[in-house]
């Protein structure tokens, strides 16, 4: 029988004097460290050093011997959270930046190097191939993910509960979700309740509230990080547009039927691929909407987000096939490493020309800033950095069009204007 998750914790702890030895000689060379665990709940229920990071580090000749804490690690006093952050979206965060298909074109220092892209998306679980090779590389920090919103070596509770804990990687470009909850009525009431404008007892919540209900770390959405979603709407001209973009995601061959990409898209949880997943996150969401507002206005609520994902979708999808028709008649060469006669909007990083760039842009910049402006509550967000952008996009990549055609020497196409489908 497996022993009590505190009785575990207690046969872990190492005799004091060894811990006293670390504090001893860290309060010289990170005093700063020494000062966060002396803070921390770890160091006031005795959990040491050795605990997390073993006893075979005894010298400043030897730190290479200090074992660097993976989740697992924290797993053996924290199996429920562990368990729940193993099966929600960002224990993925890792293998979704692996997974992009030019990622190993970019530099170093910014992916695995963790300066970039793999600043944040750290927080996802590594095999023990790839810590070995990180290790190897002199980059072995960053194992931990729970350290993301927990920072070391204080791992606060009360900390990783504050709306600012999620602002490192949920800011900025297509992750701008800080912005947005703190620009909306939401955050603008939480952030005076910190100031103490506002009393505690006011409703404010936080992005925990609605992403870790009930302080749950699987963290998921009803509609994903991509905005698409199986199986397909019953609105024929959404169905359409749906398929326009999982061909340009590769998920779908040119034909309609599945790719091999649809396995990397089931692996990163990036979106719900059957109407079960999607509505019990849609149910989630509407119990936690249910504390402050009533049911029917909640689902009216997140009923117009998905209008609004109807909408984006009609026309990114057009220009989409603005651009698959120029390298359907010659006007664009599609570049060889693209699977298909569609864009591939997953290389946005190495798009060849202009038109591409614009077209990368357009989705995963100001096609997620109108949705998640939308769900976010932040009509600003909403309209002028989504909305908007997608229509001056969509204008610009039709201009661009008809002088690569021009340059060619190839007909102009004429394409009909997208009508958002609350207007047909």
């Amino acid at each position: 029988m497996r022993a009590p998750v505190p009785l575990i914790c207690f046969l872990l702890v190492l005799p004091g004097a060894f811990a006293q030895q670390c504090v001893d000689c860290h309060k010289k060379i990170t005093p700063g460290i020494v000062a966060d665990w002396q803070a921390s709940k770890h160091s006031q229920s005795g959990v040491d050093c050795a605990v997390c990071h073993g006893d075979q580090h005894t010298t400043a000749a030897d730190a290479a011997k200090a074992r660097i804490p993976t989740p697992d690690t924290c797993a053996t006093c924290h199996e429920t959270q562990v368990k729940q952050f193993k099966s929600g979206k960002h224990a993925a965060a890792w293998a979704a930046m692996k997974a992009m298909p030019t990622i190993h074109w970019q530099p170093m220092a910014l992916t695995e190097g963790m300066k970039g892209c793999g600043g944040c998306h750290k927080i996802g679980l590594k095999t023990e191939a790839e810590i070995r090779e990180l290790q190897k590389e002199g980059r072995g920090f960053g194992l931990a993910s729970c350290d993301a919103c927990h920072t070391r070596h204080a791992f606060s509770v009360e900390e990783a509960r504050q709306p600012q804990a999620c602002q490192t990687c949920h800011m900025g470009f297509d992750h701008p979700q800080w912005e947005m909850y703190s620009g909306s009525k939401h955050g603008v009431r939480y952030l005076l309740k910190q100031t103490g404008t506002l009393p505690k007892t006011v409703a404010a919540p936080t992005c925990q509230t609605c992403h870790f209900q009930e302080g749950n770390h699987e963290v998921r959405t009803a509609w994903g990080f991509l905005a698409v979603r199986l199986p397909m709407p019953e609105d024929k001209q959404w169905a359409a547009d749906r398929v326009t973009i999982l061909q340009a995601l590769g998920v779908l061959d040119p034909a309609g039927k599945p790719t091999g990409r649809l396995e990397v898209v089931k692996a990163a949880d990036v979106a719900r691929l059957t109407e079960e997943a999607w509505q019990r996150e849609r149910d989630k969401m509407l119990r936690t909407c249910n504390q402050c507002h009533s049911v029917n206005f909640a689902r009216a609520e997140l009923e117009k987000g998905d209008r609004i994902i109807q909408a984006a979708d009609r026309l990114m999808a057009e220009a989409i096939r603005v651009v698959a028709a120029l390298y359907q008649d010659g006007a664009l060469p599609k570049p060889k490493n693209y699977a298909s006669a569609f864009p591939d909007l997953l290389t946005f990083h190495d798009a060849p020309t202009v038109i591409e760039q614009k077209l990368f842009v357009m989705f995963l910049e100001h096609r997620m800033r109108t949705f998640q402006g939308t769900f976010h509550a932040n009509p600003d967000y909403a309209l002028w950095y989504g909305w908007s952008e997608m229509q001056r996009d969509l204008t610009e990549i039709k201009h661009e069009a008809e002088q690569l055609r021009r340059l060619k020497g190839k007909p102009v196409a004429r394409v009909k204007p997208a009508v958002p489908a609350a207007k047909r």
